[in-house]
């Protein structure tokens, strides 16, 4: 049995877009400039997260999971995934527009040996006048697409929307998007690091080179149907299990805290991850005691049945699994 609450150590990633709330907002320490990922939970190859507390430090989650199984899964998710873990946890810092792009689907990623890539934001602070690129305004097709792309128009067949902190979307793989300048956003997805690049505004990186697009790829993967709306609407009743997204990857729950409040977790055949997106929330589990703070993760074993949480003033959590 994996008898305790598990941390880990935050995996910082530079990149192009990125900026500095990472560190002044969510205290990540970093020398590097230009931070636009903390990778908090990871099994991707290359990126694996190490434990940062308790007797397990030093461990790796690939490790755990070889060992403990189901225990720290879950019998569900162990037969369905095997020995990798199933969900990359981030927080993004977007200090310029992200390029636009798609992600491929389980069939399709299955071809480069890996998972597709479902996923969902939380925002967690917006910049005056910040906004997502999120899927088309009207139905396209495959001809319009190409000709906006090619004549740097794309933008004016995309749905924007102006976003502010609470806002969530739910981006399933085929959706066009880019993630707005001057968002900090709580990121959760299927295990995969695949992206198929657009168009990614013209611009070059450190070396003066341009980023690889994948047009012919992304071509393949796009859904060009419309929808509504692309926000994701949700209740906020305190001190319960607000439910936000739901789909065969994963479940995620808003929980407003206030107060001390005990969570049970017998009948969730699956580890439960709180992410903590305002405030700051202590867990008990036996004698072990986790403050997790604005901008911090945890993970709780599938094997351990309730926690307790306290939250002195206000504080919220999103909390995914895997039905």
């Amino acid at each position: 049995m994996i008898n305790q609450l598990l941390r880990f150590t935050p995996i910082l990633k530079q990149k192009i877009w990125g900026g500095k709330k990472l560190n002044q907002l969510l205290h990540k320490k970093s020398d590097g400039s230009n931070i636009g990922e903390s990778w908090e939970i990871s099994d991707v190859d290359g990126d694996e997260s190490v434990v940062s507390n308790g007797n397990l430090k030093g461990r790796t989650l690939r490790s755990l999971l070889k060992e403990y199984r189901h225990d720290l899964v879950g019998d569900y998710v162990y037969k369905t995934f095997g020995e990798q873990f199933p969900l990359l946890i981030k927080f993004i810092d977007a200090k310029e527009v992200l390029s636009i792009q798609v992600h491929p689907d389980d069939d399709l990623a299955g071809l480069q040996e890996s998972f597709g890539k479902t996923e969902m934001w939380y925002v967690m602070q917006a910049d005056n006048e910040a906004n997502i690129i999120i899927g088309f305004k009207e139905n396209s097709n495959k001809e319009e697409y190409i000709h906006h792309l090619n004549n740097k128009t794309l933008l004016s067949i995309l749905n924007v929307d102006k976003v502010s902190k609470g806002d969530v979307y739910f981006v399933p793989p085929g959706r066009v998007h880019a993630i707005g300048a001057g968002l900090l956003i709580a990121e959760i997805q299927q295990t995969s690091d695949i992206t198929y690049r657009i168009y990614d505004w013209d611009r070059k990186d450190i070396d003066g080179n341009y980023r690889e697009l994948h047009t012919e790829k992304a071509l393949e993967a796009i859904d060009f149907s419309a929808k509504k709306s692309y926000k994701t609407t949700y209740k906020k009743q305190k001190n319960v299990a607000n439910q936000v997204v739901t789909c065969p990857y994963f479940t995620t729950n808003i929980l407003l805290v206030g107060g001390k409040k005990e969570i049970d977790l017998s009948k969730k055949d699956c580890f439960v991850i709180y992410m903590c997106v305002e405030g700051e929330v202590t867990f008990f589990y036996e004698s072990q005691q986790e403050v997790v703070r604005k901008g911090e993760t945890i993970l709780i074993p599938a094997c351990i049945d309730k926690v307790e949480i306290l939250s002195e003033n206000s504080s919220e959590l999103l909390e995914t699994y895997i039905k």
